[in-house]
């Protein structure tokens, strides 16, 4: 590529913060409305960028070649596609490592923004962003939600199906002087052991969330991993996840969950995987019980794992339920919202050699004048309408407790 392609964006961002590259990427790639993603890994401190010319509809293998940053949703229609955003520019957020560059085609109105955005001076918060073409989602209400869950439950009670997961919504006003890449630093110092992620596609929309549910993993020595996550309830005050005690109800949700992963690797016939727990986990305002899978994909003589668990994974009876496809009947009959990218997946693809894909939890969609959270809660032949509304309150409050925050 061209070396003045690679030192344009060098000078732009000369003497910033590795923070402050990424997020000088991110603002540069959505005033140009290039398609850009900011994420934070688990674990980890480097906030990493990508920018795309523009997107692709369908994702490539998960082991590579094909870098880039995969944003997929709940269930794929004409107004909520797949995008595959390649790594045209990635920053990996290390101060020894440079913006990587595989492009020979930059838009001049990217460059030209970043050389603003880079510079120290200019600290203006983010004024536009990617919007749905559609408008914001309608807010549900309680005795809306109920009343589908009651209906939910009349029917595994009859023996319908064992498990449904419904979710709903609930949009709030952006308050004067809301700054996007700001409410994204407070996600990361929020929830260190989160994936945080901030994603704005011209006609999709923008996207924030800080999700715990691992769906694919493939690191750098070729090992898949996925997990079961399920079950929940609030942390109080002098609770540790070693003195939780979980109802039948969790249990047996979070059970469903392991014997459908585990039925996935029956299907494929592998039967070299080990499995680790349930244990008790905390994620952010909650606690999750959470099992862990991982099999050596060479050693185990499935090369392309990762693909391949993915295909049978997603959507997970963990957002959708079980049987699959009378949960998911269910949930397009009695959900009032179009999920969109709630309860899809997202996440890097063989970026620093390894593939990090998370079900996409916790998130809200972020318009120019509102806020819209979506939230689920499994349901069992034994939930309680107000319960599984209550655990959805909490679940919202991952990302809104931002915005009311700020607000006040």
């Amino acid at each position: 590529m061209p070396d003045n392609i690679s030192s344009s964006i060098h000078q732009s961002t000369a003497g910033l913060s590795p923070q402050e590259i990424s997020f000088s990427l991110f603002k540069a790639a959505a005033q140009a409305e290039l398609p850009t993603a900011l994420w934070r890994l688990p674990n980890t401190q480097h906030v990493q960028a990508l920018v795309a010319k523009e997107t692709e509809n369908s994702l490539p293998p998960l082991e590579g070649p094909g870098k880039g940053f995969a944003f997929h949703p709940f269930q794929v229609s004409p107004t909520s596609p797949i995008n595959f955003l390649p790594a045209d520019i990635y920053y990996c957020g290390k101060a020894d490592e440079n913006v990587e560059v595989n492009t020979i085609d930059l838009p001049e109105r990217f460059r030209a923004v970043l050389a603003k955005t880079g510079q120290k001076q200019e600290s203006q918060p983010l004024q536009n962003w990617a919007q749905h073409p559609q408008g914001t989602v309608s807010a549900i209400r309680r005795d809306a939600f109920e009343q589908t869950v009651a209906a939910a439950v009349s029917a595994m009670q009859a023996g319908c199906l064992e498990k449904v997961v419904l979710s709903r919504t609930k949009t709030l006003p952006l308050f004067e002087g809301f700054d996007l890449l700001q409410t994204f630093d407070h996600l990361t110092q929020l929830y260190p052991t989160a994936f945080v992620s901030l994603v704005a596609i011209p006609g999709i929309g923008t996207w924030l969330g800080a999700t715990p549910e691992v769906l694919v993993q493939i690191d750098r020595h070729r090992v898949f991993r996925t997990v079961a996550l399920a079950g929940t309830q609030p942390i109080t005050d002098g609770l540790t996840p070693a003195d939780a005690i979980w109802r039948q109800k969790e249990i047996e949700e979070q059970a469903l969950v392991q014997r459908y992963i585990i039925s996935c690797f029956k299907h494929l016939r592998l039967r070299e995987y080990v499995e680790a727990g349930p244990r008790t986990i905390a994620a952010g305002n909650l606690l999750h019980l959470k099992t862990d899978y991982s099999a050596a994909m060479d050693e185990v003589g499935f090369p392309q794992l990762g693909s391949q668990m993915l295909e049978l994974l997603h959507p997970t009876s963990a957002v959708g339920g079980m049987p699959k496809a009378a949960a998911l009947k269910m949930i397009n009959e009695l959900e009032q919202h179009d999920r969109r990218y709630y309860s899809g997946f997202l996440g890097p693809v063989q970026l620093g050699q390894e593939t990090n894909l998370f079900v996409n939890l916790r998130c809200a969609e972020v318009r120019k004048e509102t806020v819209t959270a979506y939230a689920g809660a499994g349901m069992t032949a034994d939930s309680n309408p107000a319960k599984e509304w209550q655990e959805t309150e909490l679940k919202m409050q991952t990302v809104l407790r931002l915005f009311q925050a700020s607000e006040s």
